[in-house]
């Protein structure tokens, strides 16, 4: 059996009592004591042949006591009455909340507390939980759709290795074991890629980044030297107007994020006659890198659907042109870098295709040189290519993926 509980409820009832029946008795004592220790003075009648009776002090006071008495008695019941009463009133929101968290832990998210009425403390508790269990609700079904995602991206280039060598286990002497050999190894690249996209993707948000001073445009051309030969062979026009853009961060992850998102915006780009630009500079107190490119048009209701891994405008279809095959962790990647940097990462649809994606981090103490710089790789066009689908994702603002 357990013990007797002393309930939130219970104590405001006996507090509530408590403080009526002191307060009641501070009163009547000092009624008591003036009564008592007030000097008096014998009331003569004004015909001494007349005799009144009066009562002495001593039955007034034992009179006083015992009024005071049943009084004090009638304030406890009051009190216990009463406070019991406004406590139930006072902790109702309590129960609300309560009803919600074990619901919560009990597996549901979908139960919301929603007090109304006015301002105080229990409806900014209420809000402060309603939005913790909001935020906890999107980030499980993010996880869901993650795992899932990941799952199928790490399924795929296992799937197909297999097949391969079930083909080449049933027919050995009808296959050309070189072309063989360099799918298999084209395959396991693939997945190597989307594995260590995953764990560089984990690694960001585990690790405290370094906060020293970078500049975006010297971070954003060493990004432009890894992507110049994709450019070259997607035939897409590269340009850059570098601009210094001083922040405080760390080199290494702000050359991935140019790098991804440059990446992004060459793989979705037209067939032919694609181009990019990036841009590097100050503006609202802040500085800037803004990546825009041609292609096709991108959905608005797709745009908040890009910032999450593995996601593709053209869905689980592969691009017949491996050259702009993404596994649709590039963009998520350069999202979590600009989050460990406290800045914002936005998307920007063009009307015409394309997307603009501008990245505002705040200003660090550094120095560079503005810097021009421009690639022109003309190439034969290939049908099929182009539209939202690889190598990137990330937050809000964040490109095809």
């Amino acid at each position: 059996m357990s013990g007797f509980r002393l309930t939130a409820r219970l104590r405001l009832t006996l507090s509530y009592a408590l403080f009526l029946v002191c307060a009641g008795a501070v009163t009547m004592a000092v009624v008591y004591v003036g009564m008592r220790y007030v000097p008096n003075y014998p009331l003569a009648p004004a015909n001494p042949r007349e005799t009144r009776w009066a009562p002495s002090r001593e039955e007034i006071l034992d009179t006083l006591l015992t009024a005071s008495g049943w009084a004090l008695a009638l304030l406890a019941v009051i009190g216990l009455g009463g406070g019991w009463f406004v406590a139930g009133r006072v902790l109702r929101p309590l129960q609300e909340i309560n009803r919600a968290a074990r619901r919560a832990a009990e597996g549901s998210l979908d139960h919301r507390i929603g007090l109304t009425g006015r301002r105080d403390e229990f409806t900014d508790l209420s809000d402060t939980f309603d939005l913790m269990l909001d935020r906890l609700q999107a980030s499980f079904e993010r996880q869901r759709r993650f795992a899932a995602n990941a799952s199928h991206e790490l399924r795929t280039p296992l799937s197909v290795t297999r097949t391969m060598l079930d083909v080449a286990i049933a027919d050995p002497g009808g296959q050309d074991h070189a072309r063989l050999l360099r799918r298999l190894r084209e395959t396991n690249e693939r997945g190597v890629e989307v594995v260590d996209a995953l764990l560089r993707l984990s690694a960001i948000g585990d690790a405290p980044v370094a906060s020293a001073p970078e500049d975006l445009a010297r971070t954003t051309a060493r990004a432009l030297h890894e992507v110049r030969e994709e450019a070259a062979a997607l035939g897409v026009t590269l340009a850059a107007d570098l601009a210094p853009a001083p922040v405080a961060g760390d080199g290494a992850l702000l050359v991935l994020m140019a790098a991804n998102l440059l990446r992004n915006a060459l793989r979705h780009n037209l067939p032919e006659g694609g181009s990019a630009s990036v841009r590097t500079g100050t503006g609202d107190g802040g500085s800037r890198l803004v990546v825009r490119n041609t292609g096709p048009v991108v959905p608005a209701d797709l745009v908040g659907a890009l910032t999450e891994p593995f996601f593709r405008a053209r869905g689980r279809t592969a691009d017949p042109d491996p050259a702009r095959r993404g596994h649709g962790l590039g963009l998520p990647l350069a999202a979590a870098v600009v989050d460990a940097h406290g800045g914002r990462l936005d998307l920007a649809p063009e009307p015409g295709g394309g997307l603009t994606v501008t990245v505002t981090l705040p200003s660090g103490a550094a120095s560079a040189r503005p810097r021009r710089d421009g690639v022109r790789s003309p190439r034969p066009s290939r049908a099929g290519r182009g539209g939202p689908g690889a190598g990137a994702s990330s937050r809000a603002g964040r490109g095809p993926s």
